[in-house]
């Protein structure tokens, strides 16, 4: 009876017990009138440093605020398997640990602003599948790693404003529409919330996703804060995202050289495309199940402009499919498609067995042995040649009813099917050795100002044999183009060239040995047009340059001539001077009574050198001339 008692009171005591709760803490359980409910753990005690390590097990929601805490161990909550809300929020955190948040499976929410964390263990994301909603805005974050972002693609809420980024990874944004290529969507349980004001951003070509997304309206990405700011470069300090315009940010573009390819089995195919962009995109092939192909060269010739070859070399069934040509930058992405068809079947050839008997042999059955007369054996082929498509033919062989069997020994036979073999395998390399040796005579004739005409001779290879012109700017090897013909043509048609450059033509034959190819260098014509505008130049430069010179000699011959009369007019100029005195003359009223000419009443005489200088004194327009009588002294009038 006793034990019994002692029974009871155990159960009654362990039916009224309670977990345990942190002492700085307080716990609350929100029960429901079927018996069930949760637990949520509130701990606020100013004086906490360090995080609590024995929170009842069944809390679902957990918030340690305002306290001292500094860190945040490893492995802190790992207990806690039904935790599915935990706010660590305005605390003094600045260290968190890569395992801090080990075994949280159903966690939904984490919350961790309002702290003076630096660095955030992104990796640790994935213990916490689940989580939806990251809260890291007013810490002091300063870079968001490429690493960190496959483990933010389940997050629909992120919050990373009021923190010390200046730019974030080109690719982040490609997780979300409508970078990403996904239908837009207009599902509010699909939308992303995003959290990234309060920042001071670079703004440049890394963020240039994020100022076109705050440019869109109607998106499932939702900025918390639209009116973002930038706060460099200089020339964009304080210019909102929606009016900010970048220098040097171009989104790829991409050109393919086909868009759609049909090539017979075996050939070699290159396929080209080109992509444009700043900064300057990068190139790679990929195949329609997203598997990577590595056979490609790509050059950049110049800053925004690169190009790409991909190179499929004996074509097969199984290459058939689309290929896409993608460029990218920190701008953005572009991509182009080229399908690939592929025709024709692959050779086969089967010996039918004809029934052999070894003399002396004692089976009862007869023996088969491959024939070597293949002249009515069945032989089914399906020869492809490189640009042509021929069809399977089948060839069937006389069927005999003669029950004779073939004589001669086996080993005989055996031996006569060793040597075919040899003779076969040595007349396959001699062809293939010789293959490029029977085109002869390869030469051009006709060139013109962008055509040209290449003639060969070609022996020992039939009619229809396949031959390939591969034919470039010398030096040039990018930039090769193909044609296919036929042995029998003899000649082919160049087109498409350049006036006035050196090309390299050659002709590659099935099977010819690599670098054994015939080549031919040649040039062709000037463009007749061009010529003849660069003649019209000249003749007109030559004439004005006649004249100029002309007028140069006609100004030098003027300057000598006046320098040459300006000193004779010095000379004359002192002659006339003398004369002009010399040819004054004097005028008397006094009769002279030798003159011939009585009648006279006014007389000459000559001047001294005194006189002409009073004469000269005296005389003006003004003078008049003054009758005076014989005493007087005369007048001089000039």
């Amino acid at each position: 009876m006793r034990p019994l008692l002692c029974v009871q009171v155990f159960v009654c005591c362990l039916s009224m017990a309670r977990p345990f709760c942190p002492s700085q803490c307080t716990c609350v359980f929100h029960g429901r009138t079927d018996g069930t409910g949760t637990r949520s753990v509130l701990c606020n005690d100013p004086d906490m440093s360090d995080v609590p390590v024995n929170v009842p097990v069944d809390t679902v929601k957990l918030r340690i605020e305002k306290t001292m805490v500094r860190r945040i161990p490893t492995e802190a909550f790992y207990y806690l398997v039904d935790l599915r809300y935990l706010w660590i929020t305005y605390n003094s955190i600045s260290s968190v640990d890569t395992a801090s948040f080990y075994n949280l499976k159903v966690l939904h929410e984490l919350r961790l602003d309002g702290n003076m964390i630096s660095v955030f263990p992104w990796e640790s994301l994935k213990e916490m599948p689940r989580l939806k909603t990251l809260d890291l805005h007013n810490n002091r974050i300063t870079n968001v790693p490429n690493e960190a972002i496959p483990f933010l693609l389940n997050i629909t809420y992120l919050d990373l404003s009021s923190n010390k980024l200046t730019t974030l990874p080109s690719d982040l944004m490609d997780i979300w529409p409508p970078f990403n290529g996904a239908p837009m969507s207009h599902n509010v349980s699909q939308k992303v919330v995003l959290g990234l004001q309060d920042n001071p951003w670079f703004c440049d070509c890394k963020i240039s996703k994020l100022i076109e997304l705050s440019k869109m309206s109607g998106t499932p990405v939702v900025l918390m804060d639209q009116f973002m700011v930038c706060s460099a470069p200089e020339n964009l300090s304080g210019v909102l995202f929606q009016r900010a315009e970048l220098d040097n940010c171009v989104k790829p573009s991409v050109m393919t050289s086909a868009t759609k390819i049909t090539s017979p089995l075996g050939s070699n195919v290159l396929l080209r495309c080109d992509a444009a962009g700043f900064p300057t995109p990068t190139l790679y092939w990929d195949k329609s199940d997203g598997s990577l192909v590595n056979n490609t060269v790509q050059e950049s010739p110049g800053d925004g402009v690169r190009w790409s070859i991909m190179s499929l070399h004996g074509i097969l069934h199984k290459d058939a499919g689309n290929y896409s040509c993608k460029a990218k930058n920190v701008a953005g992405n572009a991509e182009a498609a080229i399908s690939i068809s592929v025709a024709g079947a692959l050779s086969t050839t089967i010996l039918p067995l004809r029934p052999t008997v070894e003399p002396g042999s004692t089976s009862q059955g007869p023996t088969f042995t491959p024939s070597t007369d293949t002249s009515n054996s069945l032989v089914t082929t399906s020869t492809v040649l490189p640009k042509t498509s021929t069809a399977v033919v089948t060839k069937k062989p006389k069927t005999t009813t003669s029950t004779s069997l073939q004589k001669g020994p086996l080993k005989q036979a055996k031996a006569q099917q060793g040597a075919g073999g040899r003779k076969l395998a040595a007349d396959e390399k001699s062809k293939k050795g010789d293959a490029s040796k029977s085109v002869k005579d390869l030469k051009i004739v006709e060139e013109t100002v962008d055509t040209a005409v290449l003639l060969w001779r070609a022996d020992g290879l039939p009619n229809d044999a396949a031959l390939t012109v591969v034919y470039s700017p010398y030096d040039e090897d990018d930039s090769k183009r193909t044609m296919e013909t036929n042995a029998g043509s003899g000649k082919v048609l160049l087109e498409g060239l350049s006036s006035g450059i050196r090309y390299s033509v050659c002709l590659v034959a099935k099977g010819s040995a690599a670098g054994k190819d015939p080549c031919v260098d040649f040039y062709t014509l000037d463009n007749v047009q061009d010529g003849g505008q660069s003649r019209l130049f000249n003749i007109v430069s030559g004439i004005a340059c006649a004249l100029v010179l002309s007028l140069i000699a006609l100004l030098l011959y003027k300057i000598i001539h006046l320098y040459c009369k300006g000193s004779g007019t010095a000379l004359d100029e002192e002659e006339l001077e003398k004369d002009s005195y010399v040819k004054f003359e004097t005028i008397s009223m006094k009769q002279r009574t030798l003159n011939s000419h009585p009648t006279e009443f006014w007389v000459r005489r000559a001047t001294t050198e005194s006189e002409r200088m009073l004469l000269c004194s005296r005389s003006s327009i003004d003078s008049q001339m003054t009758y005076k009588s014989d005493s007087s002294r005369c007048e001089y009038l000039c």
